[in-house]
């Protein structure tokens, strides 16, 4: 070797060497302290303290049953304590975090609700009354307001979006009454849901526990990607699984409880389910499991639209329709009065319908008007189908299943459970009111629709059903 090709060697072994280096500091690569982003933010998250006042006992409830022997025994054994049947006051404890220099402050609303009595406290010290401005249970955000005689630090929304599996986060507030407390973590997971249509979750790892309900989840720049509402745990302390209400979700809502005091939802005005894998080969059109069957079509914006049960819907407002879930947050989130071009795929082809949303607070206050009863009287014919005992619905079965006196179809009246009707969970008691987008008034129009869809070379047949009123589809096997 030459003594020129030495130091090359050495060189390309250096570099070698210092690029192994590197990849693995990234590999490593984390904040050395977050003291200065802990110190820049926590003047900006507070403590929430609210009292309520309770009625007291009136007897020995809990301890003994009521008519008890030892009723009067216990009643006289309380007394002797003093004061039971006094209304007393109870204090919870919370966090939040201050969004304004004038005073306004995001925290959850099962944290104040009920409350007669909430006191903030800063992180300085000083401790301010707070008001309700408005209130949101579908999120669990509420926001406040507080009079201070100067300008307070605030803290601003990130965009939750950008938020990544694995970024590293930081959680403030108030656990379990211990004053002000940071923990660190990084997301686990985004998009999670637990019970509410509108919910997007950030999963953390970072510690949450009672009390930091409320309280901020910030990023690496200090902005707000979260508000931290629920753990999961099987003892009530942390065990690494929380969660947060996105961001992109909390800052819709508290403007329009700034704006408004309560919240203004979009509403489209039917009722929908997932598309399923097996209404694919069911549904003229249709080529992939995603989009929302419209199920029901009540008086509303869609009516008026001209939206029916059976449509699929493909696209609202511009955007693709993956499930139920993501069409009820767009819509919800889309401004109450505007005109959108809705896409459904309705008997093979796609249909364009404008529809102007009406407001989903108004719709779910309204109570819908009784329908009177036909006056004829059917005999039921029992048949079975498909391993479905069948029966027209006649008023004595509307009766029997508390269903609309209007309401067509046919009544399941058994099911064998070795068939595909029970593996789909079809039972005695559920109404087939269409098959193939076609009403059903008897069994003849039911054998019928079979016939056409075996004509028509498919394996399954689209069926609407209710149960206790509420429609869904379920795409069955026609295959003996």
């Amino acid at each position: 070797m030459t003594q020129s090709a030495v130091p090359r060697a050495m060189m390309v072994a250096f570099l070698a060497t210092a690029i192994m280096l590197v990849q693995a500091l990234a590999a490593q690569a984390r904040p050395d302290s977050f003291a200065d982003l802990a110190e820049q933010i926590s003047p900006s998250v507070v403590n929430i303290t609210t009292s309520t006042v309770v009625e007291g006992r009136t007897g020995p409830q809990g301890i003994v049953p009521e008519g008890s022997p030892f009723e009067d025994f216990f009643r006289e054994f309380q007394d002797r304590q003093g004061n039971n049947d006094r209304p007393r006051r109870t204090s919870a404890l919370g966090s939040g975090f201050v969004i304004s220099a004038d005073g306004y402050v995001v925290t959850n609303n099962h944290v104040i609700d009920g409350a007669d009595e909430i006191l903030i406290e800063f992180f300085e010290g000083e401790e301010l009354p707070a008001k309700v401005i408005g209130t949101d249970p579908n999120t669990d955000i509420a926001l406040l307001k507080v009079e201070s005689d100067e300008p307070l630090k605030f803290v601003e929304f990130g965009d939750s979006d950008t938020a990544r599996v694995g970024d590293w986060v930081l959680a403030m507030g108030n656990p379990l009454g211990q004053g002000f407390s940071v923990s660190s973590g990084i997301v686990s997971a985004r998009n999670r849901a637990l019970s509410g249509s509108y919910d997007d979750y950030i999963q953390t790892d970072a510690a949450i526990n009672r009390g930091n309900s409320g309280g901020p989840l910030f990023n690496m720049n200090g902005d707000v990607i979260g508000v931290n509402t629920a753990i999961l745990s099987p003892n009530g302390g942390s065990i690494g699984i929380g969660f947060s209400m996105a961001s992109n979700v909390v800052t819709r809502v508290v403007e329009q409880l700034q704006e408004y005091g309560e919240t203004r939802r979009g509403w489209l005005g039917v009722r929908i389910q997932n598309v399923t894998e097996d209404m694919v080969e069911a549904v003229d059109g249709l080529e992939a499991a995603s989009g929302a069957m419209v199920t029901d079509v009540p008086e509303g914006p869609a009516m008026e639209a001209g939206m029916k049960a059976g449509d699929v819907i493909m696209t609202f407002d511009g955007a693709n329709v993956a499930d139920v879930r993501a069409l009820v947050r767009r819509v919800g989130n889309t401004t109450v009065g505007k005109a959108v071009d809705v896409v459904v795929l309705r008997g093979g082809e796609e249909v364009t319908l404008q529809v102007t949303l009406g407001r989903r607070e108004e719709a779910e206050g309204a109570v819908p008007a009784s329908q009177p009863a036909p006056e004829v009287e059917d005999e039921p014919v029992e048949k079975e189908l498909l391993g479905l005992t069948l029966a027209p619905l006649n008023d004595a079965l509307r009766e029997e299943l508390g269903v609309d006196g209007d309401l067509d179809g046919l009544v399941v009246k058994s099911v064998d459970e070795t068939s595909k009707a029970y593996e789909k969970g079809l039972r005695a008691g559920d109404v087939l009111t269409e098959a193939s987008h076609q009403k059903l008034r008897s069994v003849g129009d039911f054998e019928a629709r079979i016939d056409e869809v075996r004509e028509a070379g498919r394996k399954s047949v689209l069926l609407l059903v209710r149960r206790a009123g509420e429609p869904r589809f379920v795409a069955l096997s026609i295959e003996e």
